[in-house]
């Protein structure tokens, strides 16, 4: 079972090294080509550092982040801080984005690690295959956003349009998260003592650039520093589906 939070608790169970082992081989073998015209795929996790039960999910974020068909995205929560071990990468806004998610689904606790795919499905991060079935499912949706980013310099440019009809997209909020690809943590206390562990797509910044009303073609532009990755996501408020998203190039 994943870390849970409400009072503050931890409810664990051990992961199969067998079962995980070929879950990633059946979940994450290579693509077909026609995959690439697939919807891309948004899957965030909620993860800590202080958390014994996340490592498994970390490493199939690593799967994740190697495909082009997925956007993988590692949010680190804060409230696990207090157990001995405060995680280096995460926000109180990440955790209050997992809250969003939770209240939206009219859950009354969070847990680590959980994966958010497309702002609609949840699951605990470790179940690979589960994880596959939900990628799948939602790869099999139309389309309902023409959207794209590009980057000259220190500024990106999005434009969005609607595909299914004016309005059918509805409301949206335009997003751009900032990412690392990939890092290394000495973790020294706490549960995870002792180890050092990758972490992949760990965000590291997160701005709404504005409200879309679903019905014209606009364009946005935002001003961004460094070389780290980008990622636009448009999603229904209040914490809705993510219904496009595309890395800036």
């Amino acid at each position: 079972m994943p870390c849970k939070k409400a009072v503050p608790h931890v409810l664990k169970s051990p992961v199969s090294a067998t079962a995980l082992v070929m879950a990633l081989i059946v979940a994450f073998a290579p693509l077909p080509a026609l995959a690439d015209t697939k919807p891309v795929v948004v899957v965030e996790l909620f993860t800590s550092q202080g958390c014994s039960s996340c490592p498994p999910a970390d490493a199939v974020m690593r799967d994740l982040a190697q495909r082009s068909d997925v956007i993988g995205l590692a949010l680190h929560v804060d409230y696990w801080d207090y157990i001995g071990w405060k995680d280096q990468y995460a926000s109180p806004a990440y955790s209050k984005r997992q809250r969003g998610y939770a209240k939206a689904a009219g859950r009354r606790m969070v847990y680590t690690p959980q994966m958010v795919v497309n702002g609609q499905d949840d699951v605990i991060g470790a179940r690979a295959m589960k994880l596959a079935e939900l990628i799948s499912k939602h790869q099999d949706k139309p389309q309902m956003i023409s959207l794209s980013a590009s980057r000259k310099g220190d500024t990106v440019v999005v434009n969005l349009a609607p595909l299914l009809g004016a309005g059918y997209a509805g409301p949206c909020e335009v997003h751009l998260v900032r990412y690392t690809p990939l890092q290394t943590a000495n973790i020294t206390r706490g549960e995870l003592a002792g180890r050092d562990l990758k972490y992949a797509n760990t965000v590291d910044g997160w701005s709404v650039l504005g409200q879309w009303d679903g019905v014209s073609s606009v364009e946005f532009t935002a001003q961004i520093e460094g070389d780290r990755p980008a990622v636009i996501l448009i999603q229904r408020p209040g914490y809705g589906p993510i219904l496009a998203a595309v890395r800036v190039e």
